[in-house]
């Protein structure tokens, strides 16, 4: 298979020769997206175990406890593809139109309906629940500083739609199309790592559907952009909350 000209990747052999560029078969794969995910955990039980032995205060505890852990989802991408192959933009499809920013809000308004639905069953079986942002964001709420609930918004709304999406229907999504998984199992694939990534066992079916569209954005489009869109498009009320502090509410 030539470089770069596996499915699911937006940048041809053609396209990429007409820009001057010199593409080399990518040597990342399967076992790079499992890195990804590995290095993530790692790294987030690493910097766990220290603030909680130091008491350090809820507001550093909550951003750097969710920081660290995005330098293995997004960080292990962006340097193995540009170690074993072409860069993020092609080897992950990073890049971002005006047409992928159409897609993606599409798909996130698709997603918010779907995750309303779901969300309403599952309520309806399992009684109240929240999510791990949510109770974070409370308990910021409750003990302040305010900025720190700030930053911890743009880190739902801005900062998880970048490093996850990079994660999974980025290193995740294309080590699969490049072992030639076809597009439905690779959007199933990515959209149950996702879900049970977040490690929240009665969120996992609200997840799971949200993750399939952003799949399928990612497949139709081919852009990791647009994918990016969706997820924010999604996180953007979940955000809101956090910041508006909205009565019996959690994202």
């Amino acid at each position: 298979m030539a470089p770069a000209d596996y499915p699911g990747c937006p940048v041809t052999v053609t396209e990429a020769e007409e820009r001057g560029a010199s593409l080399r078969d990518p040597r990342w794969g399967v076992g790079s997206a499992i890195l990804t995910i590995v290095f993530a955990v790692a790294l987030g039980l690493l910097v766990a175990v220290p603030l909680f032995l130091l008491d350090v205060p809820l507001a550093v505890t909550a951003i750097v406890g969710t920081l660290v852990p995005w330098l293995g989802l997004a960080g292990w991408p962006m340097f193995v593809t540009r170690w074993k192959g072409n860069g993020p933009r092609i080897d992950l499809g990073l890049r971002l139109t005006w047409s992928d920013v159409g897609w993606g809000a599409l798909a996130g308004v698709v997603g918010l309906m779907l995750a309303a639905v779901v969300a309403l069953i599952t309520q309806a079986i399992a009684g109240d629940f929240s999510s791990a942002a949510g109770d974070v964001a409370l308990e910021l709420r409750e003990a302040g500083p305010f900025w720190a609930l700030m930053i911890f918004a743009v880190m739902v709304m801005v900062g998880a739609p970048i490093v996850e999406e990079i994660a999974f229907r980025g290193m995740l999504f294309n080590s699969l199309r490049k072992r030639g998984v076809g597009a439905v199992w690779t959007i199933a694939i990515t959209a149950i790592v996702f879900s049970a990534f977040h490690f929240e066992p009665i969120r996992f079916f609200l997840l799971l559907p949200i993750g399939v569209v952003y799949g399928w954005v990612r497949w139709k489009t081919g852009s990791l952009g647009a994918a990016m869109v969706a997820h924010g498009v999604n996180n953007t009320p979940a955000a809101l909350v956090v910041l508006l502090g909205v009565p019996e509410v959690t994202p």
